[in-house]
């Protein structure tokens, strides 16, 4: 077993604001690949497949971390702080819901 942190952070966009939110997502990847501790920070979209038909928010990202406090640290930098802000708390924000799960493997 590891003390990796896996993380899935799911976002629905409000009514024809896809592509914006996406690439402002898309946007945190650099700097947050750089991060002490990230193994892996990538969003992705929601795609029809025969064999995965479940239901989800059309955009994740998909994480993992080296440790709880690799996760937290990136959790409270101020690029991260400042889009929950601005693009899910805020009434005029991009996002019409989202959703931050935490995952580890022991």
């Amino acid at each position: 077993m590891s003390k990796i942190l896996y993380c899935i952070a799911q976002f629905t966009p409000k009514e024809g604001k896809f592509d914006l939110l996406f690439e402002k997502l898309k946007a945190l990847e650099s700097n947050t690949l750089r991060e002490e501790g990230c193994l892996r920070y990538r969003v992705t979209k929601q795609i029809e497949n025969p064999f995965a038909q479940g239901e989800s928010m059309p955009i994740v990202f998909n994480e993992a971390w080296a440790s709880v406090e690799n996760f937290e640290k990136h959790c409270q930098r101020d690029e991260i702080v400042d889009f929950f802000e601005k693009e899910c708390l805020a009434k005029d924000g991009l996002v019409a819901a989202y959703n931050v799960t935490a995952y580890m493997d022991e």
